[in-house]
């Protein structure tokens, strides 16, 4: 999908005066990013982000409409100096034609995709549970390959899948650490949520669903 094809089909959503708005562009949370802070422009907040489609390929983003007065004041000024946005104009805080944030974008688009990655993340961070289970499996590997192989090459094979588990349940936390600490550094603030753990979010944001501004 062309890059005015997204930005048209998000402001469509927005026109519409829609509570809550998905992002869902082909491609990177880079570019989910850009989508979400052009969002932002028109008065609405980062939600959530999760994976979605075929072998969980898509990366959705939800956008919820910010009803404080500031955010209205924010929408109106967009709307005045972006009149052709999705029309060929500019756009605000992007390259015009492109997904890439215009230098005073740069630090807030950045601030979105870990927001994004983060939440996104939380698929393939593996708690003590998936833990057990993965190497339950890398266990029932082996045992089946005793069936056509010689014992050092099944218990080789087991622990080369078993390495695997444990390099990418490590990597997964070391680099969920790293974006932690750089929301926090950010200003977020770090809660816990019931259906996929924890998350971050602004100073007086809550959780969508807790009879919040950000309820959908």
């Amino acid at each position: 999908m062309s890059v005015e094809r997204h930005i048209a089909g998000l402001l469509q959503q927005i026109a519409r005066l829609q509570d809550i708005v998905e992002i869902a562009p082909q491609g990177s949370t880079q570019k989910a990013a850009a989508l979400a802070y052009v969002a932002e422009q028109y008065g609405y907040r980062y939600g959530m982000a999760y994976r979605t489609g075929f072998k969980n390929s898509l990366v959705q983003v939800r956008m919820y409409r910010d009803p404080q007065p500031d955010a209205r004041v924010r929408e109106a000024a967009t709307i005045t100096a972006h009149p052709q946005a999705g029309n060929g104009g500019t756009v605000p805080g992007l390259e015009q034609g492109s997904l890439k944030p215009l230098p005073e974008a740069v630090g807030p688009v950045a601030v979105l995709k870990d927001l994004i990655t983060f939440d996104v993340m939380a698929l393939y961070v593996a708690d003590r549970s998936q833990k057990v289970k993965g190497y339950l499996a890398c266990t029932a590997l082996t045992v089946l390959l005793l069936i056509d192989k010689s014992p050092v090459e099944a218990v080789a094979s087991g622990a080369a899948v078993a390495l695997l588990f444990t390099v990418t349940f490590t990597v997964g936390t070391i680099r969920r650490r790293k974006i932690t600490q750089r929301l926090a550094n950010a200003g977020f603030l770090a809660v816990r949520d019931e259906r996929v753990g924890r998350r971050f979010l602004r100073p007086g944001q809550q959780l969508p669903g807790h009879t919040n501004r950000f309820a959908a």
